[in-house]
């Protein structure tokens, strides 16, 4: 599919697949909505003093980024695993200015995260282990236990499959008890299909440009 590199309302990138009509990541702020359900509402919630996080997409490798940082910054040891049927190749995560902006101390971090062996755990810092997945989570392959969960597909009415409640089920049964899973979507049938598989699900605040979010927690 094409990709088409583009500028959020913050400054930083997104890309943008034509044929499906849909980007990567909010045009309100890329960098903004990450930190916001991804670092706030999911890692920094989280009370598990060296999580598991276990990432749906990695997509630009954003998500990530951010965590890594954060790890650095609360001195938590963490394991991050994602999972991606298509990963972006180096001539177009070479592109992406998310390291640019935070600051020169992403730039290398940006680069050995994308460079990483697939399918192998790597250390990328003293507090940052790295697991990418080159693998279709609608096959239902083996994934970690998690902690924290951050689910980042592409928008229900886009990629229907990955929003079935045996997607949520399989994430349920590789929850932690009191694990959280975080999402930018809102949606009431997503929210219930969560509810339907075990979750505690709850609305709250979402990033700029989007009223509301679901956190859901296993108890």
């Amino acid at each position: 599919m094409t990709h088409i590199l583009q500028y959020t309302l913050d400054g930083s990138h997104t890309i943008y697949i034509p044929e499906l009509d849909e980007h990567y990541h909010s045009t309100n702020g890329a960098i903004q909505e990450a930190l916001h359900i991804y670092i706030s509402k999911a890692y920094q919630f989280s009370q598990v003093s060296q999580p598991t996080v276990f990432e749906v997409g990695f997509g630009t490798g954003l998500n990530a980024l951010l965590t890594a940082l954060e790890t650095e910054k609360s001195q938590r040891k963490t394991t991050y695993v994602s999972i991606e049927k298509y990963p972006l190749g180096p001539d177009e995560y070479s592109q992406l200015n998310y390291a640019s902006l935070i600051g020169e101390s992403a730039v290398a971090l940006f680069e050995k995260l994308h460079t990483a062996k697939w399918d192998s755990l790597v250390e990328i810092s003293p507090w940052f282990s790295l697991q990418k997945l080159r693998a279709d989570l609608t096959l239902l392959p083996e994934i970690p236990i998690a902690d924290v969960i951050y689910f980042d597909a592409f928008a229900p009415n886009k990629q229907e499959s990955m929003w079935s409640r045996e997607i949520f089920a399989y994430l349920f049964e590789h929850t932690n008890n009191n694990g959280i899973l975080t999402t930018y979507c809102a949606k009431g049938d997503v929210r219930r299909t969560l509810q339907s598989v075990g979750y505690s699900v709850e609305r709250t605040d979402g990033p700029p440009g989007k009223r509301e979010m679901l956190r859901a927690v296993k108890l």
